[in-house]
């Protein structure tokens, strides 16, 4: 049994190792909110292990303890996230018991131009892992949020860490609105968002969802040490639903409106200006909205 600090928060650990459970115990008096049932995770983990926090922003938790050394394939599962963040500097709203909300530390042998799709990657293994809960299964709209009945679901971030010029970790957050009403979301983010439980009218498992979120992401891991991620692609493309749309791209002073042709190997956003010039767009340049609505 181990224990770790991650700013304010005192992490609890459950350790899992290479399929196994090698030690399974609450540390300290902590009350898990939503623990993770810890059966699911033995039947789905493989390379990943498993921490788990009450309350933390996990992407800035999960930095914190790679600086500290923690290994290859390390997860951390917060109940709550106090700063949660998305693309572009947005706050990702993540209250207490509400959703999933976890994140990866992965120390990958690879380019950091080989994880430039991984954001791409999770937003359909993501897909996957609801599917597996709920028998259904979310839209992408593109760049890395999933979306159900037109409303963002589900929202993805990366982040590189870089020593002396060399990749040194990479951190997967993902967070998932699981039990949400419409009252819950505050702001902008009240127009579009939603959760699963408002969508399907029926309670979610958290353990559920979160035992089925680390299998997915520990067999995208898999596939991409081997190289191995074109059904990934495929699967991207078959669920974007910016694909065949008008949209605006929304630059930091001004929108245009374009056609979104594809996405391609990279998952860039292929689209055709009014003008008639073709341009892939990368994420991180722009965000994409619907011409009437956040995806329509």
């Amino acid at each position: 049994i181990v224990e770790h600090t991650a700013h304010e928060v005192a992490v609890r650990v459950l350790l899992i190792g290479l399929s196994r459970a090698r030690a399974v115990r609450e540390c300290g008096d902590t009350v898990a909110l939503h623990p993770v049932d810890v059966r699911a995770v033995e039947e789905v983990v493989g390379i990943l292990r498993v921490l788990r926090a009450t309350c933390v922003s996990v992407v800035q938790g999960c930095g914190e303890i790679a600086a500290d050394g923690a290994p290859d394939g390390t997860v951390a599962v917060a109940a709550e996230q106090t700063a949660g963040r998305g693309r572009r500097g947005r706050s990702f709203q993540s209250a207490a018991d509400q959703g999933v909300y976890l994140s990866a530390l992965l120390r990958p042998q690879l380019g950091a131009g080989a994880l430039l799709p991984l954001t791409g990657l999770c937003a359909a293994a993501m897909c996957s892992a609801v599917e597996r809960v709920c028998a259904v299964r979310p839209k992408i709209k593109w760049t890395n949020d999933l979306v159900l009945n037109g409303k963002k679901l589900c929202g993805i971030l990366t982040e590189l860490g870089m020593e002396g010029g060399a990749l040194s970790y990479v951190i997967v957050g993902i967070g998932v609105n699981v039990s949400q009403k419409a009252e819950d979301f505050e702001g902008e983010v009240a127009g579009i968002a939603t959760s699963l439980e408002r969508e399907l009218g029926t309670p979610v498992s958290k353990n559920a969802l979160a035992a089925a979120m680390i299998g997915e992401l520990d067999a995208l891991y898999t596939a991409l040490l081997r190289g191995e991620t074109a059904d990934y692609l495929a699967r991207y493309r078959r669920d974007c639903v910016t694909i065949g749309k008008e949209v605006r791209l929304m630059w930091q002073d001004a929108g245009e409106k374009v056609l979104a042709l594809d996405v391609d190997d990279a998952f860039g956003l292929v689209v055709r200006h009014e003008n008639g010039e073709v341009e892939t767009i990368r994420t991180g340049e722009v965000s994409v909205r619907g011409l009437y609505g956040y995806v329509e």
